[in-house]
């Protein structure tokens, strides 16, 4: 299994030289599998140029599969160049149960008057799939959906393939709860023992005391998270717009102190736009 990270950003995209390490685009993840199948998490704004990437690849399959539709993980999805050539078959995995359906959601970005260039231009054949309410498998990947903990609700995914797994729970709120969320002790759970785990931790403890409420997570909290599951990797995800390099630089030695502190073996990291990583 091979991760890709092409927008690690949250909320809104940002730009300047204050975000050149980390990035300014929203999220995106991909994954590809042993077996060949590129697996897209999300359409944030990185998703224009992972779209370019595949579009060059001539590939003709692509998997897209979303945590919630909030705008910052679907924004990108009108500018993903695959669905503009024809012999493209997209795959679309969704949660109706936190919006409408996620055909409707999307098509509805694609439309007066929010975007210029009617949904007719897409040349790609959509399959969308059922509710991902259970277990469920592409290609040699297995997935394991688990609620997320966030307003509209959501859901965040455990991959799996050939031993090796990756959790990614972007947009969890580890401290307040949210109508269909669940509780710490169930994301500890969901984690444990995980090789990579990729969570929600936009906010410093100070910021928290405004934004409590908000469905984010303080990088502490989430620390602390991949501390008692005892994961092997920790990637810190959906970075605050107003977080610059040196801030978030800032944030991940504190979390090294934290982890040396307690003697842990735990590889600290917050992702970048160009992320890659191989499990």
């Amino acid at each position: 299994m091979k991760i890709n990270c092409w927008g690690c950003r949250g909320s809104i995209p940002v730009s300047g030289a204050e975000y050149v390490k980390y990035g300014g685009d929203t999220a995106c993840m991909e994954i590809r599998t042993a077996d060949g199948e590129a697996v897209v998490v999300d359409c944030g704004t990185g998703a224009r140029r992972l779209g370019n990437r595949l579009a060059e690849e001539k590939r003709k399959k692509i998997s897209i599969i979303f945590t919630h539709a909030h705008w910052d993980h679907i924004i990108g999805f009108p500018f993903f160049r695959p669905l503009y050539r024809g012999g493209t078959e997209v795959n679309l995995y969704g949660w109706p149960g936190a919006q409408q359906s996620i055909n409707t959601t999307l098509l509805h970005t694609m439309s007066p008057p929010y975007f210029p260039v009617d949904a007719s231009a897409v040349k790609a054949a959509f399959l969308f799939n059922a509710a991902c309410s259970a277990d469920f498998a592409i290609g040699s990947l297995e997935i394991e959906p688990i609620s997320l903990n966030h307003p509209n609700q959501g859901l965040g995914y455990k991959f799996v393939e050939n031993g090796k797994s990756f959790v990614f729970l972007t947009d969890n709120e580890l401290d307040h709860p949210h109508p269909g969320g669940l509780r710490y002790e169930d994301y500890r759970a969901f984690a444990a023992g995980t090789d990579l785990l990729v969570h929600d931790a936009e906010f410093t403890d100070e910021e928290y005391r405004r934004t409590r409420g908000w469905g984010h997570s303080t990088y502490r909290r989430a620390l602390q998270l991949a501390l008692e599951a005892d994961v092997r990797q920790f990637g810190l995800f959906h970075h605050n717009a107003e977080h610059s390099d040196a801030q978030l630089d800032a944030i991940v030695e504190d979390c090294r102190r934290i982890v040396a502190a307690k003697n842990s073996r735990l590889r600290v990291f917050a992702l970048t736009q160009t992320s890659s990583l191989d499990l």
